[in-house]
């Protein structure tokens, strides 16, 4: 993905793109909730862009000469978020390329926005999100998968001190945005307990409630 170059996304006072050119759902969970296996289900059928905010920041901590790296490195140690200025800016930079490269225009935006003033900053500057897809999953849950997890992601903050962190953090800040968007009937909530295609099959049936629909693919039969 492109690197940071400036902050200038924030600074805006009007979105980049309107909401009837460019559809972004914003998909948010605690951690552990299935976010990424689902979001890798809906690309597949519906024909979305998947960007993981955590990603984004990860690659942008690896790249070398990041002036941003360190920093970024030490939010996620501590399970804390990430200055939205910078989160802000790699997601227009991510969503930008894909537009340009790939011509989509459709987008999950997995993982983010996590906090009420980047949910704020994004509408305002970049584009108005069309809903909120929530995963709704106990903590008890979420600790089991995560911990499974880390026996082989590789993931520094895949462990028991990290996740408590990341349990509370995502309480006292991302829950607020749940419930303002909720307010605003812009929140589709799913149970994220039961299996992987069943909760996919519960997604598909609550997102075509908003007009959300799967790509059709047509098959040309080529005339001898």
């Amino acid at each position: 993905m492109p690197a940071i170059d400036h902050l200038g996304a924030t600074t805006r006072s009007s979105p980049l793109w309107s909401a009837d050119k460019v559809t972004v759902i914003f998909v948010l969970g605690g951690p552990g909730a299935g976010k990424g296996t689902q979001c890798a289900k809906l690309v597949a059928d519906y024909g979305f862009k998947h960007l993981s905010a955590g990603d984004l920041l990860r690659e942008e901590q690896d790249r070398p000469g990041s002036e941003f790296g360190e920093m970024i490195k030490t939010y996620i140690k501590e399970g804390t978020i990430v200055p939205m200025e910078v989160t802000v800016q790699l997601l227009e930079n991510a969503m930008k390329a894909t537009m340009e490269q790939d011509n989509k225009h459709m987008f999950l935006i997995d993982g983010f926005p996590r906090k009420l003033d980047q949910a704020h900053a994004f509408e305002r500057s970049v584009v108005p999100s069309k809903f909120t897809l929530f995963f709704d999953c106990p903590e008890d849950v979420m600790q089991e998968r995560l911990l499974n997890r880390g026996k082989t992601s590789g993931r520094a903050d895949d462990n028991a001190e990290s996740i408590k962190k990341r349990f509370k953090t995502f309480v006292e800040t991302s829950m607020p945005v749940v419930n303002e968007f909720e307010a605003q009937g812009k929140v589709v909530k799913v149970t994220a307990t039961k299996s992987p295609d069943e909760v996919y099959n519960d997604v598909k049936a609550k997102i075509k409630e908003r007009g959300v629909e799967p790509i059709k693919i047509t098959f040309v039969q080529m005339q001898e």
